[in-house]
């Protein structure tokens, strides 16, 4: 019998959700994800120094030596996203996922430059808008940005997505792939309730990823559907059938080390079929999310982590510039 890793890999994509690139290489997945907490952790590993130490100088160079070190931080806080990007684009076959900063997701415009940009550093070496996705937080504005950038060819990924109502949203808008989380909301439903587990196949975010899914293949939405923040196997294997899941290397090593029969849950071919179509403006859709407390909640604290990670990558950028700019840069 193969383990649980191989069976799912035969009808799911499996993506690697980590900045890791050792994590990256040992487990082969298509795709891989991160986002700004999975770069600041992999920043801390002294193997990837020489990837900071490259994104700062390559951001003087960029702005020059009058430029102010804030500048150059800022700069290279896009360039060290794409840095990593690249790198894990020379080890998977497919695609890469690097995210907007969070700290924008309220900013339509804002967040539209800032995905030509990094779509344009991409393009610089080389690499096509089919290898990267543009993650941006499930907001309206974030939503509205993504589907001008679609119109560009710059293909998304809507991340810290909650509810039924952010997924139609994207649907509508035309995302290439929204990234529904798993994980996240079985917390807020163990501390609303009290309870201790959920058996998988009432997980609150396995229920609310599978009507998603059932629901665009239903009514022939083109955008993929990929669970993600999961805190335990089952319930990625809830799962199995999904378009794609991204999965920790924690998870995906106890699912490389587990053998058991793997059957397929999720069938595109022949979805549960969901007969209602919904659409939505942003009064209709800020209503819905005004009237659902646990998506709501977990947006904006989603948005405050991954921003408060920015704030803290910025700091850690700003000491390396000034040791590297002291002469005194260790050689690691």
């Amino acid at each position: 019998m193969e383990s649980l890793l191989n069976q799912l890999s035969s009808m799911t994509v499996v993506v690697a959700d980590t900045g890791d690139l050792e994590a990256i290489k040992k487990f082969h997945p298509r795709d891989a994800t991160t986002n700004p907490s999975l770069i600041l952790a992999a920043a801390q590993i002294p193997a990837y120094q020489s990837l900071i130490d490259k994104a700062l100088n390559t951001s003087r160079e960029m702005l020059g030596t009058n430029a102010s070190n804030t500048s150059v931080v800022k700069e290279a806080l896009d360039e060290l996203c794409v840095v990593f990007g690249k790198e894990i684009l020379k080890i998977i076959p497919g695609r890469v996922s690097t995210e907007v900063d969070a700290r924008l997701s309220f900013d339509t415009d804002a967040t539209i430059a800032k995905a030509r940009k990094i779509i344009a550093k991409y393009n610089q070496d080389g690499i096509s808008n089919d290898r990267v996705l543009i993650k941006i937080a499930s907001t309206w504005e974030g939503i509205k940005a993504a589907e001008v950038l679609e119109k560009e060819n710059i293909h998304c990924n809507l991340t810290l997505l909650f509810n039924f109502y952010q997924a139609v949203a994207c649907a509508e808008a035309s995302v290439t792939l929204i990234s529904p989380f798993v994980g996240r909301i079985l917390d807020w439903y163990k501390s609303a309730t009290g309870r201790d587990s959920y058996p998988a196949i009432e997980d609150p975010g396995v229920v609310s990823v599978t009507k998603i899914f059932n629901y665009f293949k239903s009514n022939g939405y083109k955008t993929e559907v990929m669970g993600a923040s999961f805190r335990n196997i089952e319930e990625i294997t809830e799962l199995a059938g999904c378009d794609l899941l991204t999965i920790s290397p924690k998870l995906l090593q106890q699912l490389n080390e587990t053998y058991s029969d793997l059957p397929i849950k999720l069938n595109a071919q022949k979805p549960l079929v969901i007969d209602e179509t919904i659409h939505l403006d942003q009064t209709s859709f800020e209503l819905m999310m005004a009237g659902d407390k646990m998506a709501t909640e977990k947006l904006n604290e989603g948005i405050s982590g991954f921003s408060k990670a920015i704030d803290k990558l910025e700091n850690q950028l700003n000491e390396r510039l000034e040791l590297i700019e002291g002469g005194i840069a260790l050689t690691l």
